[in-house]
């Protein structure tokens, strides 16, 4: 749908993604999108991975932000991709490895071909029960390369603070971040994962 100047990919009467007509990022930046990248510290040219693509908001703040040098994007539904890539830019982006498939069976695949992401953002289980959350998180820390993080969105009534305590033992910082007074989203940021979080996959 487009409201004045920016159309919104909106789902179930959520808005997944936003892309601004104009070309004007800076109204995102009060958004979780552009938080997520700015509360860690990324290293330069960082390979990045995305876990729910929506419209490709976070793909285009990436591209402006950090200059990847390698991005892949985990999406089970082929025709949210389909909408990206056609009425949200991202056909002209290019460079971007689309891995099209449940989180359940792609990111185990993920972890034992061996790879890693010095950023992994998690926006698929932002409201789901607090148990999903937590099984998805704890699989996703293998991913991250040493000195990388790991941001996940979580609606901040769906256990976030559960979720952090229990990815604490991975990781040798976690910590919360309210994106702004009033609003739903809660980053639980997490930097540097520790050697046991290699077997946190099961």
């Amino acid at each position: 749908m487009d409201y004045r100047r920016e159309r919104r990919l909106i789902v179930s009467g959520d808005i997944l993604s936003v892309y601004p007509l104009d070309g004007d990022w800076s109204a995102v930046r009060r958004e979780y999108w552009w938080q997520a990248l700015a509360t860690v510290p990324l290293p330069s040219r960082p390979a990045v991975l995305l876990i729910g693509l929506g419209g490709g908001t976070q793909l285009h703040l990436l591209r402006a932000l950090a200059r990847p040098r390698a991005v892949a994007v985990i999406e089970r539904d082929p025709a949210v991709l389909r909408a990206a890539l056609d009425w949200f830019g991202l056909g002209a982006l290019g460079g971007v490895e689309y891995l099209v498939g449940d989180v359940a069976r792609v990111v185990p695949w993920l972890t034992r071909v061996g790879r890693r992401f010095d950023f992994v953002m998690e926006d698929v289980a932002y409201g789901e029960a607090p148990e999903r959350a937590r099984a998805l998180g704890r699989a996703l820390a293998p991913l991250v390369a040493p000195g990388g993080a790991l941001v996940i969105n979580r609606h901040r009534r769906a256990g976030a603070r559960g979720l952090a305590a229990a990815l604490r033992p991975l990781f040798a910082e976690v910590r919360l971040r309210r994106v702004r007074p009033g609003g739903e989203n809660v980053l639980v940021c997490c930097q540097r994962p520790l050697r046991r979080a290699a077997g946190a996959c099961t």
